[in-house]
């Protein structure tokens, strides 16, 4: 089956490889050429685990390839897939501009009868306007179905999600269109349910806003428990077990973030609201994550009083590990706000430093070394839990550190380990750990630069 991609984003070039790798002929475009020119030489523009060997392989084996030319990409393509973004609108909405910009170019291009499957995460009703589009202007004589497929691939994990996911979902009320998507997909042996349309379109909306709520739930027992005096982690184990809660995304942290929980929470609010029905529980959902993603400055504050002029470290700057996604990463609010707070900021990231430059320039520093980036620091921030961080020996703390004091967004370490340290410790819904005899400077690397310290662990 001839396949094409609009759209090389995340979505689109997991799209696109991971077709190509079950034996598909893939053609991905996109209007940017800079990007078409990368991929078509086997260099991915996102990071993500496996991508670049399997978009490498693909390219010499003739089965996938890129263009900036829709004509090239969707003349003779059985099935055309939408994967562009539709970012945030002001008041939350989706912007579908480049949504419908392709389905508009997918009507003029189309020259033999084919199926356009939305993967893209648009709000409910938008498939219908996508089959006008394509039908307003493509030739006569031609026959295009419109289906949702929406998707549910995890960054840092989307090849994985794509070859082993929980489900497919096929919304379409074409049961011709149907049963040509779902032959695309029956050799995952992946389960396949099929909808109408809106109920694809809202499915979508539905799991992402749902988990969500898993997550700032858990992140406000997280809250009481550090006032009653439980541990948060022993709470979400326990009620975890129930096997109708589950323990996924019962983790209790400094809140979600990425391109798609803010987006779709904000979205669905929306879209209920579209129909005058105001969504109070998910409205309370975002407003208890904006909470949380300040909430580790905001324990700084209070076990320190002022930040002026204090060096904090930001250990990770993704918003999840195995990803170079900033957005709507914690680690964006928790910066701004030390700068606010007049702190000298240095932020450490092994995979998303380039991209944090783009947006922080030169108002702090970077280091690709977590050593070399809690050095001389007065306190460390953990904001994404990488496993550099998470297996980083917590006796090099109060070596590298001028006040070995952690802040601990993600409870990366566990509190009986940390009790082992001179280490004053403040994590998420746990005990805090405040050490006595943890000196208030390191008297170690006095007189010393930053690579004989390092130099002599």
């Amino acid at each position: 089956m001839k396949i094409a991609v609009a759209g090389t984003g995340y979505v689109g070039l997991i799209t696109g490889v991971c077709l190509a790798e079950m034996g598909h002929v893939v053609v991905c475009t996109d209007i940017r050429e800079d990007k078409i020119q990368m991929l078509q030489s086997g260099c991915s523009p996102v990071y993500e685990p496996g991508i670049a060997p399997m978009l490498k392989k693909n390219l010499q084996a003739g089965r996938i390839r890129f263009t900036a030319d829709p004509e090239i990409a969707y003349n003779d393509a059985d099935l055309i897939f939408i994967a562009v973004g539709t970012p945030e609108n002001p008041d939350g909405t989706a912007n579908l501009d480049h949504v419908y910009e392709a389905a508009y170019t997918i009507g003029l291009c189309l020259n033999q009868d084919s199926v356009v499957c939305t993967k893209s995460t648009v709000p409910v009703g938008t498939n219908e306007r996508i089959s006008e589009i394509i039908h307003s202007v493509q030739h006569d004589g031609i026959k295009v179905h419109t289906v949702s497929t929406p998707e549910f691939l995890r960054e840092g994990n989307g090849i994985y999600d794509f070859f082993h996911g929980d489900r497919i979902i096929i919304g379409t009320e074409s049961a011709e269109a149907a049963r040509v998507v779902e032959q695309v997909f029956l050799p995952l042996k992946i389960p396949i349910i099929k909808t109408d349309t809106r109920s694809a379109e809202m499915i979508k909306y539905a799991s992402n806003a749902f988990l969500a709520t898993k997550i700032s739930f858990i992140n406000e027992i997280a809250a009481i428990c550090e006032k009653v005096g439980a541990n948060i982690e022993e709470v979400a184990y326990g009620i975890g077990k129930d096997e109708r809660i589950n323990p996924q995304f019962l983790k209790a942290g400094i809140g979600y973030g990425g391109s798609c929980f803010p987006k779709d929470t904000k979205a669905l609010v929306q879209i209920a609201g579209n129909v005058q029905h105001p969504f109070e529980l998910l409205e309370s959902v975002i407003k208890v994550n904006n909470r949380q993603q300040a909430i580790a400055v905001k324990k700084a504050k209070e076990l320190l009083g002022s930040l002026l002029g204090k060096r904090v470290a930001v250990l990770g700057l993704a918003f999840k590990p195995d990803t170079d996604d900033l957005r709507e990463s914690a680690s964006l609010i928790i910066v701004k706000a030390l700068l606010a707070e007049g702190a000298s900021v240095i932020g450490y990231d092994p995979i998303a430093t380039e991209n944090a430059k783009k947006i922080f320039g030169q108002t702090i520093e970077f280091s690709d070394n977590l050593q070399t980036a809690i050095l001389q620091a007065e306190l460390a921030i953990i904001v994404t839990e990488w496993d550099h961080i998470k297996h980083f020996p917590l006796e090099k703390y109060p070596t590298l550190m001028k006040n070995p004091i952690i802040i601990d967004g993600r409870n990366c370490y566990s509190l009986a380990d940390v009790r082992k340290h001179p280490i004053t410790y403040i994590s998420i819904g746990r005990a805090s750990i405040h050490h006595e005899n943890a000196p208030s400077s390191n008297p170690s690397w006095e007189g010393k630069n930053d690579e004989t310290i390092i130099s002599n662990l």
